[in-house]
């Protein structure tokens, strides 16, 4: 049988949606060239299945040298349910965790993984397109909400003049969403709202933009529909992880993603599919996909020039339909042979120096919040009132007052009788009285 035909029967196989109570797994795909039993073997009628191909985060601790991967979008700017835009999480064994781009509708998937939000704070931002970095606004209020205690950090590509650079559009991002900022650092506290920026030259070459606790990463220049887009170089403990952000074919990739482990890179829907599926005019389909994006041939050209451990192709929708004419897969499959996944959300890969192992995360829908090691502070004195009296003359006390013997069981509970807001409102009438 063919490589070709086998890859596209394992494709239509192995991907497929798994539902256990109440849980959700995504699908993906992965040809790493060995066949193991689904499950491994069950030894005996009342074992169990040692292999399951599932990851449940929070269960399993990272050894020293060991690097996690979790793709939290994979998709297009118009996200759908199955995938959202654009980002990858990336586990170091040190503790470390970096958000290579956080585009629109990935924070569900982060959200999902129940990761304290104290440790979700390193945004990596490959270029500004929403499908990169639009989800920011959700990490950013959702984690100061949940409990974050400490500010975000950036790490973004300078632009062609000022007003196209990461430091103008994070500046700007605070500036639209100030009524959000000035009533969340009233309400709760400032010091999570706020989030320092560590803009770099795009234009800088192997560039070293952050390097701490053993961790170093680099910047190379992208070419992705305007100045600015850079991809991005993770080393840790002798491995070494590229994320491409969105670029087409260039020489610095293909010098710079030499010995990677692990290589992350778009690879577009051929533009018959653009033009189909996706309604696009076709003029805008064969650019969009080989122009000022990867295609899948091309992309395979990138991997069996660069030859990593491991390729992971994203960036692309999957479906039904693209699988039934596989013309993606088959793309990729024209100009390499190599270790390859064709990236899904919620998609999961440990890597070591000695394998590279590829599981599907199992989350819930409804997850909430974890805490961390540190506590968010109450609020701080001094910070202006968003709120007129003439606003707060319009509170209705018969309803605030009826929910006074829960909150008086609250505090109570948690000794939060120096800190009780009741007493200063005109309406409050305590039952103790």
């Amino acid at each position: 049988m063919s490589k070709n035909r086998r890859g596209t029967l394992g494709l239509l196989a192995v991907t497929a949606i798994a539902i256990a109570v109440g849980y959700l797994v995504g699908v993906g795909i992965q040809e790493s060239g060995t066949a193991e039993a689904a499950g491994g073997t069950v030894t005996s009628p009342t074992g169990t299945a040692p292999d399951r191909f599932v990851y449940y985060p929070g269960t399993e601790e990272l050894a020293e040298g060991e690097i996690r991967v979790i793709a939290c979008g994979t998709g297009m700017p118009d996200q759908r349910l199955s995938q959202a835009s654009a980002c990858f999480l990336m586990e170091l064994g040190n503790g470390d965790k970096f958000i290579f781009d956080i585009g629109s509708g990935s924070m569900r998937n982060i959200a999902s993984l129940m990761i304290p939000y104290e440790y979700l704070t390193k945004i990596f931002l490959s270029h500004l397109h929403t499908d990169h970095w639009g989800d920011l606004d959700s990490l950013w209020a959702g984690g100061w909400t949940a409990g974050r205690p400490v500010p975000l950090e950036i790490w973004g590509p300078s632009g062609m003049t000022e007003e196209m650079g990461t430091a103008y559009a994070i500046d700007h991002f605070l500036k639209a969403n100030n009524w959000d900022r000035r009533t969340r650092e009233y309400k709760i506290t400032p010091i999570p709202g706020q989030i320092t920026v560590h803009e770099f030259d795009y234009k800088g070459i192997n560039e070293v933009i952050y390097q701490d606790n053993g961790v170093t990463v680099r910047s190379i220049p992208a070419i992705h529909t305007g100045d600015g887009p850079v991809s991005f170089i993770l080393e840790y403990a002798g491995l070494k992880v590229v994320f491409g952000g969105d670029t087409s074919p260039n020489t610095w990739f293909i010098k710079y993603a030499q010995d990677a482990d692990v290589v992350i890179h778009e690879a577009f829907n051929p533009p018959s599919i653009f033009a189909t599926f996706g309604n696009q005019p076709a003029q805008l389909a064969w650019r969009a996909c080989c122009e000022f994006h990867t295609s899948g041939p091309a992309f395979g050209k990138i991997m069996s020039t660069i030859q990593p451990r491991h390729a992971i192709a994203y960036h692309a929708q999957l479906d039904k339909g693209t699988w039934r004419y596989n013309l993606y897969y088959d793309g990729i499959r024209e100009t390499y042979d190599g270790p390859l996944s064709i990236g899904a959300d919620l998609m999961v890969w440990n890597i070591t120096k000695d394998e590279i192992k590829e599981r599907m995360a199992v989350v819930t829908p409804d997850a909430w919040s974890v805490p961390g090691t540190a506590q968010q502070p109450p609020p701080q004195p001094g910070v202006p009132d968003p709120m007129s009296d003439f606003i707060k003359s319009g509170e209705w006390g018969e309803a605030f007052n009826a929910q006074n013997d829960m909150l008086d069981e609250h505090m109570e509970n948690y000794n939060l009788q120096d800190v009780d807001w009741r007493p200063t409102k005109p309406w409050y009438k305590s039952d103790k009285d």
